[in-house]
């Protein structure tokens, strides 16, 4: 490869968008490969069966939910400790700047669950995927954010990722109370033991990774076999992992572990989960498909739904004095980010893909036409409004 090449490739890598348009690749490529002649190969690699075994202990699964139950537990660890490091000494430890983004997340994923559940309270299967539009795609709405350049204000960045990080813990909590299939308490009772080794050696001090990969390893396979799911262990294990360095002046496991993962989540396991879970055949679908209550409500809930309960209740929190504006922020640019936030997509397709699994019924098309439709025109949304505030032509509402 040339050096004119690696330098493009290099530059490309650098951008704030570059994790959002490779997001956007693999599921166009996904899209085009499930409605073209190699849809049979597709749908051939994403089934591939994939066996681990250890004497007579194995975990067989397809290679789809090895992706889904395995690769996705990395990602909710950097979820985990961004999470952490922004408790312990970020935007989330005061508690003046967290109000305002921690109420926008709960109008975010209330009212677009209201609105799923109004098309579908009639249908008990479809009613499981009242959390698919409560999601939001954070790289995603980053990716749009960095189009518009240097205009964009910190504090508006600052806002987005605190929103984000109150949405993911909703996520999580959601993912854990309410998509959970039979409980095995053995399990759980292995999971217990490793939480409690995690926090011994937290408090000792011990800097190593491997200890806590180790544990966090035993941890993932016992939420496997227990019923809940085991994504969950990334959110445990980053609770554990030191946010501070035993040695003066060097930077803290936390840290270095985030900014580790950070390449390999965003270019490597987001794209790679987007491939494996957008393909959608959109041959030979008949309007009624497409107009399917669970469609709608999808993406009813992430165009509408986001906007409006984020807005609202971010404005309302301001006016009775709970909560206030960011500075260099307006009204326009906060309901420009309200609007970005509807882009769900890999959240969105993530929490579809435990909603419905044990349904016995077949939505994934219903569903993941709700979810890039919603997102697409939230994104675009966005992008307009957004843009047009940070021309100057602002508009507050009082």
């Amino acid at each position: 490869m040339s050096q004119k090449s690696n330098s493009l490739i290099n530059r490309f890598f650098e951008l704030e968008s570059a994790s959002g348009i490779l997001l956007v690749l693999a599921a166009v490529l996904a899209i085009v490969l499930a409605n073209s002649p190699l849809s049979s190969y597709y749908d051939l690699l994403v089934s591939i069966p994939v066996t681990v075994a250890i004497a007579d202990f194995e975990i067989s699964k397809p290679l789809l939910l090895w992706i889904n139950d395995g690769l996705m537990a990395i990602f909710f660890l950097l979820v985990g400790l961004e999470l952490k490091r922004e408790i312990v000494e970020g935007e989330l430890s005061d508690l003046r700047k967290a109000t305002l983004p921690a109420v926008g997340a709960v109008g975010g994923m209330l009212v677009p669950a209201l609105i799923y559940l109004y098309f579908t309270h009639t249908d008990a299967n479809a009613v499981k995927g009242w959390a698919i539009p409560a999601a939001t795609d954070i790289a995603f709405a980053l990716g749009v954010l960095s189009l518009l350049g240097p205009r964009v204000p910190a504090s508006l960045k600052v806002f987005l990722m605190s929103l984000a990080i109150f949405d993911d813990i909703g996520a999580i909590l959601i993912i854990a109370f309410f998509y959970t299939s039979k409980i095995s308490l053995w399990a759980l009772l292995v999971v217990a033991c490793c939480i409690v080794v995690l926090f011994v050696i937290n408090k000792r001090g011990v800097g190593e990774r491997s200890p806590y990969f180790i544990i966090g390893l035993i941890m993932w396979v016992a939420l496997l076999k227990s019923g809940v799911h085991a994504t969950l262990a990334g959110v445990l294990l980053a609770m554990f992992i030191p946010a501070k360095s035993a040695v003066p002046g060097e930077q803290s496991s936390l840290k270095s572990l985030e900014q580790d993962l950070h390449a390999t989540v965003a270019f490597f396991i987001l794209p790679l989960f987007a491939f494996a879970n957008a393909g959608v055949d959109l041959q030979n679908i008949p309007l009624e498909s497409m107009l399917h209550d669970v469609t709608i409500g999808i993406a009813g809930g992430l165009f509408f739904g986001k906007q409006l309960g984020i807005f609202l209740f971010c404005w309302l929190a301001i006016k009775t004095g709970f909560a206030r504006l960011p500075g260099s922020m307006s009204y326009l640019s906060l309901y420009g980010t309200a609007a970005l936030c509807g882009i769900g997509f890999t959240m969105s397709l993530f929490i579809g893909s435990l909603a419905f699994e044990e349904t016995g019924v077949n939505m994934l098309f219903d569903e993941r036409i709700g979810i890039i439709a919603g997102s697409l025109c939230s994104g675009i949304l966005g992008y307009l409004i957004l843009r047009r505030s940070l021309d100057g032509r602002q508009i507050d509402i009082d």
